[in-house]
């Protein structure tokens, strides 16, 4: 089962989002162990972060289709 995480900061910082949100996708890596994403908007403040569990589709073409507007590495 694959996972989400998110917060919303109205204040957000992008260094400060960056850190919080690997912690909480780090933290439910058993609910996907297979590849990660994140979505940032720092105008928003919005922040979301997911964890993917390959059962179906292995290849990259059914990794989440999110297109972060800011890499998080």
């Amino acid at each position: 089962m694959c996972g989400l995480t998110g917060f919303f900061d109205q204040q957000l910082s992008l260094a400060d989002a960056h850190s919080t949100l690997k912690s909480m996708t780090d933290r439910i890596i058993h609910r996907g162990p297979d590849c990660d994403g994140y979505w940032l908007d720092e105008a928003m403040g919005i922040a979301l972060g997911h964890r993917r569990l390959s059962i179906q589709d292995l290849s990259p073409a059914g990794h989440h289709p999110w297109l972060p507007q800011v890499s998080v590495t």
